[in-house]
């Protein structure tokens, strides 16, 4: 992804099209190789510095509804700007990026093209910028409801304590909550995980 004259196409099928001019005009100006990859468990999406004169890159998981997309790849791109513009040694979330983020954040939500919902919620989230989407609960479960899951799939917020649900091929009883997190236990090895609360869980009904 290394040839301008192909943002547009790259990018359409992944981003709401009010705003694609804006992603286009923000990657055309850094210097970066774009990867969209399979979707992964532990994060959206991902920046790594060039080294020894390589270019960066930046990996967005695909899958995602177009908003959670665009958010994720402005996240990922304050990164990338914060970096060239501050130096290596900045803190991945820190102050520099913080910055960064709410200024590449500001003109989507100035725009008024958002829906109401998801501007609000990324307007709240500007007041204390956190490190994703993810992390912040309110903000998450705003764009959740622009997924198209199987209709099988659901929060595991939204199913009562010691409810048995599915996640990754493992089978889990719920318990009590930790913050943004419910402790549950796996039932085969009784060993005890958090789990987010907004995981998209499958609950079994006749265990």
């Amino acid at each position: 992804m290394d040839n301008p004259s192909k943002y547009h196409s790259f990018f359409s099928p992944h981003i709401p099209p009010e705003f694609l001019n804006y992603v286009v005009s923000i990657i055309e100006k850094n210097a970066v190789r774009f990867k969209i990859s399979r979707p992964r468990k532990t994060k959206l999406g991902d920046f790594r510095a060039g080294r020894n004169g390589e270019m960066h890159q930046i990996s967005v998981n695909r899958g995602m509804n177009p908003y959670s997309f665009l958010i994720t790849t402005l996240h990922e791109f304050a990164h990338l700007i914060a970096h060239n513009k501050f130096g290596p040694k900045i803190q991945a979330h820190g102050q520099e990026w913080k910055n960064t983020y709410s200024k590449l954040i500001q003109p989507i939500i100035d725009c008024g093209d958002l829906p109401k919902d998801i501007e609000k919620s990324l307007l709240n989230s500007l007041i204390n910028v956190k490190a994703s989407s993810c992390s912040d609960v309110k903000l998450q479960r705003v764009l959740l409801k622009y997924e198209t899951q199987s209709k099988e799939l659901i929060t595991l917020e939204k199913i009562e304590k010691n409810s048995i649900f599915s996640l990754n091929n493992k089978v889990f009883i719920k318990g009590d909550l930790r913050r943004t997190r419910f402790l549950c236990q796996e039932k085969k090895s009784r060993r005890e995980y958090l789990i987010h609360a907004l995981a998209q869980v499958i609950e079994i009904k006749n265990e």
